[in-house]
Parts: C-alpha cells; structure tokens; sequence
C-alpha cells in the first residue's frame, strides 16, 4: 500500500497555528498581496520580513497535535509506503516524528539567498539585509513560496503520485493551485481519493469519500482503521 497525504493549515490549526480564515489570526492582520507575494516584497521587503519573523516564532512555540502523530505513527507502520505532501510552512509533521516529508511551499526555519539561491537555517529574526552566508550578498529572504511562484518539489510529488494506491488531503481548503488539481490528477489515474477536512472543501465531490470535522480527531481514526487497531 503506497499513500500520497496532502496536508493543510486546518492540521495545524489544533496546534495554534492559525489558518489564512482565522477571525483575528495573524493572517488577518496583514493583506496577502502585503507579505506573501513577489511585489510586496519588492514593495516593503521589511515588512515582509517582519510578518515571517513572527511567524517563525509562532511556529517555533508550537507543538504537534494527534493529527500529525498519526501521521508519523502510520508513515512508521507502512515503512515508506507513505508521502508527506504538505503545504505548511512549519516543521510539525517533523517534530512528531514523521520523515518523509514534502514541503512544497518551503519552510519558515530555512532562509534563502535571492542572488545565488544559498539555502541556510533562519535564525530566530532575520533582515532582508543579512548577508548571504556563501556569496555575502544582502538579500537574505524566507525560504517560502509566494503566491505567484512555483512550489517546490512538483515532479517528484507528482511521481509519488502517481505510484500511489491511495491519495488522502487533510485540512486543506481546495482552492490554491497547482496542490488543489491532486485529487483531478489522482481520479484520473484511478487512484482512489479521500478527504478529511473541517468543512466540505470546493472540491469535496471530487474525492471518493469526504469526511468532516477537526483533523485532531479525524485523522487518528482514519489511521486506526488503516492500521486495523
């Protein structure tokens, strides 16, 4: 048995790591088109840094939930039969114990040189000033991906998906691209689909099975009865 796992912010959200539609979240807070796209880091480089600052120390706080141990529980169980996708930004599926891991929209602990595209662990605060530690240049940047850029990663998750019996997305809204075409590319290749998610997502009639409710909960059941506990 070979599964392809596409999380989301909704699991992290039982970590206190708030979703783009949290009422008061830090998302909330600041425009999309302010800090997570090319143009507004042209535009106010340290405000966007700033906002990836206080993400990093959130996320850093944080802890993983059952939803992530589950995860790590069957990754462990099925001995590389399971893939990681995930389009968090933190390393919560890591903490919990998970090792094959995808992040396809990088990772709020990595910084990344926007001359020579160096890539080192981020310290604690960073400055788009900082030096890049291989060619000294003044463009240290979030090693994340923006709205208008591509995610990392693609052919080798579109290979894993392709080789999957099973494609499951978990806490994700269905609405950002190309993560969003998965389900399409996986029923096309008859791959069976299931989805967990706290609300019925936009592509929710897409999937073989759809079941809501928070990832906490659902998740830990599904990999019982994956693992016949």
């Amino acid at each position: 048995m070979r599964v392809l796992i596409l999380t989301g912010a909704g699991i992290s959200a039982d970590s206190g790591l708030g979703t783009f539609r949290d009422a008061g979240g830090l998302w909330t807070r600041y425009p999309l088109e302010e800090v997570a796209t090319p143009e507004g880091w042209r535009r106010d480089p340290a405000k966007v840094m700033e906002f990836y600052n206080a993400r990093r120390a959130q996320a850093a706080a944080a802890v993983p939930n059952p939803a992530h141990e589950a995860l790590a529980r069957l990754e462990a169980a099925l001995d590389g039969g399971v893939t990681i996708v995930t389009q968090n930004v933190d390393s919560l599926h890591e903490a919990a114990g998970a090792r094959n891991v995808i992040h396809m929209h990088g990772r709020l602990d990595g910084a990344l040189c926007a001359v020579c595209e160096h890539r080192w662990p981020a310290p604690v605060r960073m400055a788009p000033a900082d030096p890049c530690p291989a060619c000294g240049a003044p463009a240290t940047r979030p090693d994340v991906v923006w709205f208008g850029e591509m995610p990392y990663r693609m052919e080798a998750i579109l290979a894993a998906l392709s080789q999957a019996d099973l494609f499951v997305s978990i806490g994700t809204s269905g609405e950002v691209y190309p993560a969003a075409g998965f389900v399409e590319e996986a029923a096309a290749q008859g791959i069976r689909t299931l989805e967990l998610n706290l609300e019925a997502s936009r592509g929710s009639a897409l999937f073989d099975e759809a079941r809501q409710g928070p990832a906490s909960t659902l998740v830990p059941v599904w990999v019982a009865e994956m693992l016949g506990d």
